[in-house]
């Protein structure tokens, strides 16, 4: 997936990701072998319940843009590029929505 990456987004420079990515050397390993950044986005210690974090917000989102799509409201797809043909379908109609209202 990483390598697909790397080859279709050449100006990709950092990656945001939960804090669960941060273990097992995976910052590092991204940094060795892409060249990329990858930036965990912690909670702050210490408050309890919901919290909008940094950079998240905009990922949840767009999942949420993509959540009103009937198409992609349900996982039935069998291929996984099928599925990402459908995400980029649905987000070329929200753009579309978007400049010719």
């Amino acid at each position: 997936m990483l390598q697909k990456a790397k080859r279709d987004v050449p100006r990709l420079r950092v990656i945001f990701a939960d804090g669960a990515y941060a273990r097992s050397g995976l910052p590092t390993w991204v940094r060795n072998t892409f060249h990329w950044t990858l930036e965990i986005v912690k909670r702050v210690s210490g408050r309890g319940g919901f919290e909008v974090l940094p950079k998240r917000w905009i990922v949840e989102r767009t999942f949420g843009w993509l959540g009103r799509s009937r198409r992609l409201s349900k996982d039935d797809e069998r291929e996984p590029s099928t599925s990402e043909a459908m995400i980029q379908i649905s987000m070329i109609h929200l753009m579309l929505k978007r400049l010719c209202p």
